[in-house]
């Protein structure tokens, strides 16, 4: 179907991304104070929108790596 090492080259690569991701993450102490400030979300809308993002990254998997190019065959009559 399709071999692994572009499956290993992507959990690879996303692997790489997250451990980046969290390392860049700042900390700060308690003594200073931050120019953001935590806002509280609803519970409903975190689930929606983690929901949402699954389902486009499930639908990226399937459009490039599950979906099968649909070709026409050339048949000519007697």
């Amino acid at each position: 179907m399709f071999s692994k090492n572009p499956l290993w080259a992507s959990l690879t690569a996303l692997g790489l991304v997250l451990g980046t991701a969290s390392a860049a993450m700042p900390t700060t102490s308690s003594g200073q104070t931050s120019q953001f400030k935590s806002i509280e979300q609803p519970l409903g809308m975190k689930i929606g929108v983690t929901i949402g993002g699954l389902a486009l990254m499930g639908l990226e998997l399937w459009w490039f790596l599950l979906s099968k190019p649909q070709t026409q065959t050339n048949r000519k009559g007697n």
